[in-house]
């Protein structure tokens, strides 16, 4: 597995960092009453959390909202995903159970008030790469199967010219989704270095370990920064 961050992210937002998780060898078509159990007390604690308030204007959210602004995309119409899960349960729709492995990221994405996606990587045939979007890209939104051309420009998760993620960290295609049959994943989890980063190396870690504690799998861990912009691992 390789995981790049292409300069021109980094000429944008200097300050942007990734915990990423690698792992191998998940049964996703296990029950794990634990992790449900977790995604329903996190889910308990955020809507405790969050009462009364806006989730938009939390010292947690603004960061993202201000990055989404300097990748010229609007954050009122796109809102990044960390926002628009804690909006969602904020305003008691809770989240429903998808399967395992999903609902283990969710938990710690709202634990940790965190973007975290999850990727098959047995559908990246190329290096996951994060890039401004160009001539030639497609994207498949989740849930259809119909292709969307996404701005030139665009910041964009992308394995060769397949999108993955449309702008940074607002919607993953349908085009390596987590399913009961995935076996191997990637996680990343974005941040920036002067605000949240030992958040993220915190999320990492425990993402980390709650994977090889419900699913007796392989794991790695990494960080990517503007100092170090490619992980690698054999997973």
């Amino acid at each position: 597995m390789k995981f790049e961050v292409y300069p021109e992210l980094f000429e944008a937002l200097p300050n942007a960092c990734f915990g990423v998780v690698t792992v191998k060898g998940v049964d996703n078509t296990k029950e794990a009453p634990e992790i449900e159990a977790l995604l329903a007390e996190n889910i308990k604690k955020c809507e405790a959390k969050y009462e009364g308030k806006k989730v938009k204007e939390q010292p947690e959210i603004v960061p993202y909202r201000e990055a989404f602004r300097t990748l010229g995309i609007n954050p009122n119409k796109f809102m990044c995903s960390i926002e628009a899960l804690l909006t969602r349960i904020a305003k008691g729709k809770g989240f429903p159970h998808i399967n395992a492995v999903v609902d283990l990221g969710n938990a710690v994405s709202i634990q940790y008030d965190l973007p975290i996606g999850a990727h098959d990587t047995d559908t990246i045939p190329e290096a996951l790469c994060v890039r401004a979007a160009k001539e030639g890209d497609h994207f498949t939104p989740f849930g259809s199967d119909q292709a969307e051309t996404p701005d030139v420009g665009e910041m964009i998760y992308a394995s060769g010219q397949e999108v993955r993620t449309r702008r940074w960290t607002w919607r993953q295609s349908e085009i390596g989704k987590i399913t009961e049959e995935t076996k191997n994943l990637f996680f990343p989890i974005d941040g920036f270095t002067d605000i949240n980063k030992d958040k993220v190396l915190e999320a990492r870690d425990a993402l980390a370990d709650l994977l090889k504690k419900t699913f007796d799998c392989q794991v790695e861990v990494g960080f990517v920064d503007k100092e170090h912009p490619v992980f690698s691992c054999d997973l």
